[in-house]
């Protein structure tokens, strides 16, 4: 039987108790991993730019920006549950082919179902198409307003600024006005390795490290709190 992958999830609400249920209810599921916590969309959205998130538990009745329009501006590899204390919204929230439509006071046995719903739906059937999938040792970015070839054996790191990228080659630099997480997805996992919201590395590039930065290229990277565990765990295998 094939191990699920983790899925990595967001809770965007602007209720500290409804966040904190969700969070509660989703500690108890197997490969659910909650990457972030957020009170209202402008803070996700900003998370969506740095951080792969598979799905989202969104409130729908949120100030400023609405959990139906926050739905309607992002990626749409990006699924949905809706949250919310009102039936009423539940019509629309479907037409936005949500995963689910929860309704507050969420118990832990409505939520599983719903994780459950996106299990059978997407995370399964993606693992297996991945593996059909073949392995190109190239991507394409757009730059200078054509899509430019990379070879990921030329790649050395990657830097993000805000919404756009540096790809650092061994020959030249490429910006692209990209994510870091969309290009992170595009590589092959055994080679290259985030160290940080701001870093990708490519493994055989590596001089030097400590438990504190890299050293890539005659280049000093920090490696960020938050992903030092596992950037250690990898690095301490070689």
């Amino acid at each position: 039987m094939e191990q699920r992958k983790d899925i990595f999830c967001m809770i965007v609400d602007d209720e500290s108790m409804a966040r904190e249920v969700i969070a509660t209810h989703l500690s108890k599921i197997p490969n659910i991993k909650i990457v972030s916590s957020c009170s209202n969309a402008i803070e996700a959205f900003s998370y969506l730019r740095e951080q792969v998130i598979d799905l989202v538990f969104l409130d729908i009745n949120m100030p400023e920006i609405s959990g139906i329009s926050f739905a309607k501006s992002i990626n749409k590899n990006v699924k949905i549950i809706f949250t919310t204390a009102y039936r009423d919204f539940a019509i629309e929230g479907f037409e936005l082919q949500a995963v689910d439509y929860l309704l507050k006071p969420i118990s832990f046995e409505r939520l599983l179902k719903a994780v459950n719903n996106y299990f059978d739906i997407y995370a399964d059937d993606n693992l297996s198409k991945t593996k059909e999938l073949p392995h190109n040792d190239f991507m394409f970015v757009r730059a200078d307003r054509r899509m430019i070839k990379i070879d990921f054996e030329s790649i050395i790191y990657i830097e993000s600024y805000s919404d756009y990228i540096k790809i650092h080659l061994t020959d030249k630099t490429i910006v692209t006005r990209e994510t870091i997480s969309a290009i992170e997805a595009k590589l092959p996992k055994h080679n290259f390795l985030r160290i940080h919201r701001s870093y990708i590395i490519s493994l055989k590039d590596i001089s030097s490290f400590t438990n504190e930065e890299i050293t890539i290229n005659n280049t000093s990277l920090t490696i960020s709190r938050s992903y030092k565990k596992d950037v250690l765990q990898v690095l301490e295998k070689y």
